[in-house]
């Protein structure tokens, strides 16, 4: 999929000089129609929004109109598809498709729009097309768009037709004035838009009311999304268009009508329920009172935090940060309580004080998002934390990326334990049930899926058996942390606490003393070839620069296994100096880089406040003061990545109050660098703290003191339990950094291993394959409290078995089984085989793998180490957009009967079976004879599942062959009912079999 979002962010970069005049003359007019507002309303907090900011770039954010966590977002669609159309909206686009329900805030994959509305006037147009000559759309102008918080009005210049959008957190309001004397008006109401759609409904109740349905599959693989709509002008005429399978109303109007407004409510549970949502929330038709009211709503939401600071950018920055923080997650229960849940049913709340909600970014918003949320959102909070166990009662796991009742499983890890754990451990939640969360987050933690079993047998995570095993491994110990520190504070299960702190550490297991890196293992031996630059299926979205200091829960340990705090300090200055230049896959999700720091992707979120616990803290106030400089603006593409449901503004909160929370569930706010003059929460239980900035401006990054309630602290920490107790932190500025502030106190971290923790043994050597003899060196992260013991029999190793002291020499086959001992604690055994290479039998490529899918090297098509359906694994090699050619030979040649290549098949990322695979031999190595070959049938979407086939094929077994070449053919670009067609394909080979 990489390559053809490559492809759309080439359409989109190449502006024209046009387009770059328009964009600059709306900013303007936008610019003095802020002046005017900001003079006429000095205490509003939404004057100093801005919902453009992200609709550029890749911030995929929309500027439409939506509550605060309402569930209806009502907003332009100027995209179909595309990565950087996953909101539905871009803001370097010229056409305005129509007017859609649901969005998604900063994505980093598509679904919603949910029910286009798109008003026309002359000749209608029933299909979009990529322009308005070929289908519906109008062209538009951002010197005419506007968009506030539950506010957005454009013109449509191809239609003449003025737009303004509102909404309650149910509903929206349309108004659409026809501008034009002559000519039909027309509303289009298209359900196919965007979404694979599974079942649709649309009924034409009298002359002013519709009602439906839409069932579709996306990335949420069953959404239903239910409406009821009213018109306030008679329909003339409605005809219902269902051929070839189309789902869409044509309404028409009056001729001379000047103005249509509608009314929408949405539901997932059924229509009945948005007809009731309706009703209840606009049953007026005052479009400027619904327009007040929802401004109102933001007003008090934005006035949780109240700052001030001398510069307009930085205000307009701040609240729509604030602004894109609140949008989600989104509420998903009608006004009668009734929701549908993750078991596909419908249930309702039986407290209407409560609230079921939806749209979990987890893997991005427990970061910062959450923790905002505990800080200025508590109530809401609890909502989530209620949602996250009935979602569990329903269906026997706890939340990872859940979208409109439907679990995604996108990402990685279970941080809903560190959602609960953080707002448990922070006094929040009181009156819920803690004893049956925790046992839903130890269900969780152990299920059978994506590596959890192995993980908690062996303490990582085996690059054989799950792609993305480092990041994996690091996440899963840092939300097993987050079970610790709840099962701590419940004081029941000391056995099973110590069980989860002993696995928060298991972080060390893939810590590699030689290089200082995180790195894969398939079992006891490390990845290889390595690069740390190198973006490879070890990682998530990342590279191992990117997820090397994932360890925010235990920083003490992590600083220990990197030589204290001054190679902590070292390794954090490499990672913001080196080059950022990448390597390996594509990855268009790492960008926002300050060396190999990216902001703009979520694992380098915490890095920059790691200088805390090192000599040099100050470094901490250099580079939080430059990411916000850099990485945020109040242009379009004002965010440096994906906002990711608030999780990258949430940052900018945060981090501009002078606050971040490393960890989640440990309940500290690192101090980083305040760039507000003041800031002053407003907290829920009716106290305030106030953060101050003396001598703050653009030069004085650097703090020089810093005062709680009028006394001085000798810390670079505040505690959650402190700012809820309320009262005012200072601190003073100054333009040179304080050097010796060694003596400062860091946020309590782990700094002791769990006494029963041992780390499970390495191997040294990164290859498989030996010529006649081999030395084998082992080691372990942890070497000053711990021995190693192995067997080279294949008995599993134990106490009593030879201890290691000096390198091992094999000179056959041998199975290596190693274990850690610490006195009586032991680690999981690792088991690695070696290979004596037959040296009557050689292989030479001549194609070119991708280094991230090297698998064992030049040897790994006769290694002996099959790879199952999983490419990413680490045992397939991979070919890019080429025929494969390699050549196997057998000195004073050999007679086989039969011959075979392994291939796999992943269509969906783009892995294909070839097109044919040719065998030829020589039996004087000089002339080649064609053996035989198998052709491959032309894959279809039915083959999407991963699988592998070998192409196999007889031989002469009179004839002694020399060498045989295998010529794997790529099947070339991909198909047209492909994502994406056009494009080139990936050849994945393994094993070369023969007898």
């Amino acid at each position: 999929m990489t390559k053809l979002i490559g492809l759309f962010f080439t359409l989109f970069v190449f502006t024209s000089v046009g387009q770059i005049d328009e964009l600059k003359r709306a900013q303007d007019t936008r610019k003095a129609q802020f002046t005017r507002e900001e003079s006429a309303h000095t205490l509003s907090k939404t004057i100093y929004v801005d919902p453009f900011i992200g609709t550029g770039g890749h911030g995929h954010t929309y500027p439409g109109a939506a509550a605060p966590f309402g569930m209806m977002q009502l907003s332009p669609d100027t995209r179909h598809d595309g990565w950087d159309g996953c909101s539905g909206y871009h803001y370097s686009d010229s056409i305005v498709y129509g007017f859609s329900h649901t969005h998604l805030s900063g994505t980093g994959v598509p679904d919603y729009c949910d029910l286009l509305v798109v008003p026309q006037v002359g000749s209608p147009k029933i299909d979009p097309g990529y322009s308005t000559k070929d289908g519906y759309g109008s062209r538009f102008s951002h010197e005419t768009e506007n968009a506030h918080p539950g506010y957005y009005d454009v013109k449509l210049l191809d239609e003449n037709i003025d737009v303004r959008l509102t909404v309650t957190e149910r509903c929206g309001m349309h108004e659409y004035t026809f501008n034009e004397e002559e000519g039909k008006r027309y509303i289009l109401i298209d359900l196919d838009h965007r979404d694979r759609v599974l079942d649709a409904k649309l009924d034409v109740v009298d002359k002013h009311t519709i009602q439906g349905y839409r069932i579709s599959e996306s990335w949420a693989s069953e959404q239903h999304f239910y409406f009821y709509i009213q018109s306030d002008i008679s329909f003339k005429k409605t005809q219902i268009i269902t051929k070839n399978g189309k789902h869409k109303l044509l309404i028409s109007f009056p001729m001379g009508t000047k103005k249509v407004t509608l009314k929408v409510g949405m539901s997932a549970v059924d229509e009945a329920g948005a007809k009731r949502n309706l009703e209840t929330e606009m049953p007026e038709w005052n479009f400027d009172v619904l327009r007040n009211a929802v401004n109102a709503k933001w007003q008090q939401e934005l006035g949780r935090i109240n700052v001030t600071s001398t510069n307009r950018e930085t205000l307009i920055t701040f609240y729509t940060a604030l602004y894109h923080s609140f949008l989600a997650p989104n509420l998903f229960n009608d006004v009668d309580g009734r929701y549908r849940g993750r078991d596909k049913q419908i249930h309702t709340l039986t407290d209407l004080n409560q609230q079921q909600f939806t749209v979990f970014s987890l893997w991005d918003t427990y970061r910062a998002t959450h923790p905002l949320f505990t800080l200025t959102q508590q109530r809401r909070t609890v909502d989530f934390m209620q949602t996250f166990q009935r979602q569990f009662e329903q269906v026997g796991d706890l939340p990872v990326w859940e979208l409109a009742g439907n679990e995604t499983e996108c990402m990685i890890g279970y941080h809903s334990v560190s959602v609960l754990a953080d707002a448990f451990i922070k006094g929040i939640g009181g009156e819920l049930d803690q004893k049956t969360l925790l046992d839903q987050m130890l269900a969780t933690s152990n299920y059978d899926e994506f590596g959890k079993v192995g993980y908690a047998k062996n303490g990582f995570i085996d690059i054989g058996h799950e792609p993305e095993s480092v990041s994996k491994t690091l996440e899963y110990a840092y939300d097993d942390f987050c079970i610790a520190k709840l099962l701590e504070s419940e004081g029941t299960l000391p056995e099973i606490q110590q069980i989860y702190e002993e696995r928060s550490m298991n972080f060390i297991n893939v810590f590699d003393p030689s290089t200082k890196f995180m790195r894969g293992r398939r079992s006891g031996q490390w990845f290889s070839p390595f690069d740390p630059a190198e973006v490879n299926f070890n990682y998530t979205e990342a590279n191992s620069w990117q997820y090397s200091l994932y360890a925010p829960h235990a920083v003490g340990v992590l600083t220990d296994l990197l030589g204290g705090k001054d190679s902590l300090e070292h390794w954090l200055d490499r990672l913001f100096t080196t080059e950022s230049n990448l390597s390996g896959r594509h990855q268009v999700d790492i960008t926002g880089l300050i060396g190999q720091y990216a902001h703009g992707n979520e694992p380098s979120h915490h890095i920059a406040y790691l200088y805390n616990y090192t000599n040099a803290p100050y470094k901490t106030q250099l580079y939080v003061d430059r990411i916000l400089k850099e990485m945020y603006s109040i242009q379009p593409d004002g965010l440096s990545g994906n906002e990711d449901c608030g999780q990258m503004s949430s940052w900018y909160v945060l981090s501009s109050m002078g606050l971040y929370q490393i960890a989640p569930g440990n309940p500290y706010y690192e101090f980083g660098r305040p760039i507000m003059d003041q800031a002053t929460l407003k907290l829920e239980n009716g106290k305030q703290f106030t953060i101050k900035c003396i001598n703050n401006s653009a030069e004085n990054l650097y703090i020089q003191d810093i005062m709680l309630n009028g006394k001085r602290i000798d810390q670079h920490y505040i505690s959650h339990e402190t700012i809820m107790a309320g009262g005012t932190l200072e601190f003073t500025m100054g333009s040179n950094p304080i050097l010796n502030r060694s003596f400062l106190k860091h946020a309590p971290t782990i700094s002791e291993l769990p006494e029963r923790f041992v780390s499970a043994p390495y191997i040294e050597q990164e290859a498989r394959v030996f010529d006649e003899s081999m030395e084998i060196s082992l080691g372990t992260a942890l070497p000053a409290n711990q021995e190693i013991f192995y067997t080279l029999d294949g008995t599993i190793p134990n106490g009593t078995s030879a201890r290691y002291s000096n390198p091992i020499s094999i000179r056959e086959n041998t199975t290596l089984n190693a274990i850690s001992y610490n006195g009586t604690n032991a680690s999981a055994v690792i088991t690695n085989s070696f290979l004596k290479r037959d040296n009557t039998v050689s292989i030479q490529l001549f194609s070119e793998y991708a280094n991230q899918y090297a698998a064992g090297g030049e040897y790994s098509l006769i290694d002996g180490i099959i790879g199952g359906n999983e490419f990413r694994t680490g045992d397939w090699q991979g070919y890019w957009a080429q025929d494969i050619v390699t050549e196997i030979s057998f000195a004073g040649g050999k007679s086989i009967s039969e011959i075979g290549i392994g291939c796999l098949s992943d269509m969906k990322s783009w892995v294909f079976l070839p097109k044919e695979v040719v065998f030829e031999g020589t039996t004087d190595g000089t002339n080649y004879e064609r053996i035989g070959s198998q052709l491959f049938t032309t894959e279809s979407i039915e083959d999407m599942a991963p699988h592998k086939v070998t192409a196999l094929v007889n031989t002469d077994a009179t004839k002694s062959y020399k060498t045989i070449r295998i010529t794997v053919k790529n099947s070339g670009k991909c198909p047209a009912w492909h994502l994406g067609n056009g494009n080139d394909t990936w050849l994945f080979v393994d094993e070369i079999v023969f007898k």
